[in-house]
């Protein structure tokens, strides 16, 4: 039975339906029941250390790799195939010990506890372990339980649960025993039924479970988070830059071997042609891109755990980076989920607060403080004195809360103290209230909670608050504070170009209230509810949802789709907590938890916050954009190397009768080229790179890499036309050093958009393993292990000047190339903007 139906049944129909009565189900008919129904359970995956290995070989350039490695072996070049096998393995090493570690420390958060439910079975009161309840159990629960399954009341006294897990609403939730006289279709409207996951804070309780397990509303929402499928950013731009670089080599290739046929005919020597070409594709592929990511992506994740913040996917990270928008849940997120006294009405605001306690059911129950949110809330503005005297109080008469009447009373010390809805008791007040109505109203609009006090004398007998006129005493407002970082996150969100969406279960009014005070909105006509934006022509729901800031009172399932809308048109991350959260936390681009978010949220996010601040969520989408623009260095300065010399060896080709570079001097070029590369991975990033969020723009990566392609290929053309025409040796070698050199100094270029004096310092890694790069480059061919191995002979010292000083020349126009390019680049954007 689901708690829409069940909100509007008597608990004569429920205990119809349910074959049940008020004694509880015999224990045969439980145990049928439980192998009907199964465990009152969400079956949730445990962290299995071969599914977290074989995601990291789940990479198209992984695939890449491994070919390249066996076509290496089959040539015979050993080495290169280990080197290349070498990679590969230490990425997936990385990665796999990166995100081992951060499942285990989520795996930790879990409560081991075997959860104990209060049950009536055959007409007594037993415990039964939470997964053997089932449908038509007659559970009993009181203050600090959790509720295990859903269910309808059908008996309480001062009944209240925490239900901000589910619904987002931060205040405790009075709840009654009678049926509804209509269907609650949301969670926040069914005030007969306690859900799944809940927990009471005040009161006692007695309920028929109508759901269990995968039925129950939780259950809903974990199956809805299963079948999400959230493939994150990163994979997909990983896997079509892949394609991209796959189909250029292909096509490059099938051209030039074409070429190489139909111009030297006969003499052309197809094996060696053959094997030349596999050699130059493996040369092209960054086989140290997927490195160069994990090592930044672990760099990344070191640093943002000293903030105190797990990564459980490390290609989060630079997702996180690329987010546009973020959209948060208000409670326990930008708020602290703790009710404070924000306002006091009345002429004595001791006496107010004096008599709000003595009239709260706690002391009944003989506790040694409050225990619920408005209770504590009162109890801490207390002086010391009062609160040995409201716990001295002689009570008696109680009536408990009553939902209809919307307040509750008791009797102490002789008075009559009713405490409830400021409209409920200003009609059972014999005067205007002294302006409490528009002090009420006045709160309300600043999405505070109002509880009024009133009181008189009680007379034998007189313990009913409609028997006689109240005289008011005042009234107290409450407010759930900000975190003290939260308006200063946003600001700083706003000036990193990502705007920030509110999503709660909370009134309009509320939403409003926060959002004004982290300068979200600046009115409550801003605020569109869920329902709202839910009843909107399909056309209009995307416009709506990208103009909005907050959205209240939504539900699971429309956060679930505001988030599937806005991503869409960009890359959303989304900070939650609670079950209600789960769905959206799978969909988004990000999903991200804090500490204290339930199994379900934290298994569907990606990050997990140690520490509950928007702020460190700030801090991690700068270390995203760091990890973004490093791995973005690497990949234009390999492809508009790799590509320029590639074009350049190719034609080459169709220009001399031998080939231009062997294979085993190929695939040397890239392992030395590539090995400094991997510490792109450490270096400083310019700030401006930082200001905007980042995606992977295959057009500019194509137009920049084309760019100095090109000027990397012009220069390529000054080695061949010098050195060719002395011997195909000295070629191979001259052509060989001058190649990595340059590699070598394109990276010190292309590393930073301004001129390279302007940029922030390279890292150090950068810079020495650049220098040992160039020095065993300029070395290998002196000894007899080059000679021997790679077929190079000693250059003359002439030679060695002539190509260093061919490299500075390169430099410099590459520098002047980078600039001009860019300069044009940014003057059409801003044309094409304009226009």
């Amino acid at each position: 039975m689901n708690f829409a139906r069940a909100s509007t049944r008597t608990t004569e129909d429920l205990f119809r339906e349910l074959g049940v009565s008020s004694d509880g189900l015999e224990a045969l008919q439980a145990a049928r029941r439980l192998v009907e129904s199964g465990p009152n359970e969400i079956v949730r995956g445990r962290v299995r250390w071969h599914r977290i290995l074989l995601r990291q070989f789940r990479s198209p350039f992984l695939y890449l790799l491994i070919v390249a490695a066996l076509i290496a072996w089959a040539l015979g070049e050993t080495i290169d195939a280990l080197m290349i096998a070498g990679f590969v393995l230490i990425n997936a090493g990385l990665g796999f010990a990166q995100e081992y570690h951060s499942e285990r420390a989520v795996e930790l958060l879990r409560t081991f506890v075997r959860a104990k439910a209060r049950v009536r079975r055959a007409g007594k009161e037993t415990w039964v372990e939470s997964r053997d309840l089932v449908p038509g159990d007659v559970v009993v629960v009181e203050t600090g339980d959790m509720i295990h399954a859903d269910v309808r009341f059908i008996g309480e006294n001062d009944l209240a649960l925490d239900e901000s897990v589910l619904t987002g609403e931060s205040a405790p939730v009075k709840k009654q025993a009678s049926a509804l006289s209509f269907e609650a279709t949301e969670p926040y409207q069914a005030i007969n039924v306690g859900f799944a996951g809940t927990t009471v804070v005040s009161g006692h309780g007695v309920g028929v479970v109508i759901a269990t397990g995968v039925r129950s509303q939780i259950g809903e929402l974990a199956r809805m988070t299963r079948d999400t499928d959230g493939k994150s950013n990163f994979e997909k731009n990983v896997g079509s830059f892949s394609a991209f670089i796959l189909r250029i080599i292909l096509i490059t290739l099938a051209a030039v071997f074409v070429a190489n046929l139909v111009i030297k005919g006969d003499h052309a020597n197809v094996p060696d042609l053959l094997i030349f070409s596999i050699a130059l594709a493996v040369s092209v592929i960054p086989e140290a891109l997927p490195l160069v990511m994990t090592t930044t992506l672990s760099r990344g994740a070191l640093r943002l755990a000293k903030e105190k913040v797990v990564v459980k996917r490390l290609s989060a990270i630079e997702d996180l980076g690329s987010i546009e928008v973020l959209c948060t849940d208000k409670t326990g997120t930008l708020t602290e989920n703790k009710l404070e006294v924000a306002d006091v009405f009345g002429h004595r605001h001791e006496s107010v607060l004096f008599d709000a306690a003595a009239g709260s059911s706690f002391l009944g129950e003989r506790r040694a403080g409050p225990n619920n949110a408005f209770d504590i809330a009162i109890w801490d503005r207390l002086a010391e004195s009062d609160r040995r005297r409201v716990q001295s109080a002689e009570r008696s008469h109680e009536i408990p809360f009553d939902p209809a009447k919307r307040w509750n009373s008791v009797v102490v010390d002789g008075r009559l103290v009713v405490r409830g809805s400021p409209d409920e008791l200003a009609a059972l007040c014999d005067d205007d209230c002294g302006g409490m109505r528009e002090w009420s109203a006045e709160q309300g609009k600043k999405g505070r909670r109002v509880l009024a006090v009133a009181a008189r004398t009680a007379q034998d007998g007189d313990w009913h608050a409609e028997d006689g006129p109240l005289a008011m005493v005042g009234a107290i407002s409450f407010v759930d504070p900000l975190k003290k970082t939260a308006a200063q996150a946003i600001a700083h969100a706003k000036r990193l170009g990502v705007a920030v969406k509110i999503l709660t279960g909370d009134s309009r009014e509320v939403a409003a209230a926060v959002s004004r005070e982290v300068g979200l909105i600046s009115s409550n006509m801003e605020v569109m509810t869920g329902e709202e934006w839910e009843a909107l022509p399909e056309a209009d729901r995307a416009t709506q949802a990208e103009s909005h800031s907050v959205f209240a009172r939504v539900s699971p399932r429309q956060k679930y789709l505001i988030i599937q809308t806005l991503q869409e048109t960009g890359e959303v991350g989304f900070l939650g907590e609670g079950i209600n959260d789960a769905p959206a936390l799978k969909i988004a681009s990000v999903g991200i938890v804090v500490s204290g978010a339930s199994d379900i949220a934290r298994e569907a996010a990606d990050i997990v916050l140690l520490q509950q601040s928007l702020d460190v969520i700030i801090r991690g989408i700068r270390e995203g954009r760091s990890v973004f623009a490093n791995t973005v260095k690497y990949v234009k300065a390999t492809l508009a190397s790799n590509f320029g010399n590639f074009l350049a060896v190719a034609t080459a080709t169709l220009l001399v009768d031998y080939l231009p570079m062997l294979p085993v001097q190929i695939l040397l070029l890239n392992l030395l080229s590539d090995f400094p590369m991997i510490a792109i991975a450490t270096d400083a990033v310019d700030a401006d790179e930082l200001r905007r969020p980042r995606v992977y723009d295959l057009r500019d990566i194509v137009y920049s890499a084309t760019v100095l392609g090109v000027v990397s290929t012009v220069f390529d053309f000054i080695f061949f036309g010098l050195f060719s025409r002395i011997s195909p040796e000295v070629l191979h070698t001259n052509w060989f050093i001058g190649s990595i050199l340059t590699e070598l100094v394109l990276i010190f270029s292309i590393r930073t958009r301004l001129p390279f004096w302007r940029a922030v310092h390279p890292a150090r890694p950068l810079f020495w393993l650049s220098a040992v790069a160039a020095v065993a480059t300029i070395w290998i061919p002196f000894t007899a292990f080059g000679e021997r191995v790679f077929r190079f002979i000693s250059p003359s010292s002439v030679d060695v000047w002539l190509i260093l000083g061919i490299v500075v020349v390169y430099f410099v126009v590459t520098e002047m190339v980078k600039l001009a390019s860019y300069r044009l680049a940014s003057g059409l954007a801003k044309t094409a903007q304009d226009s």
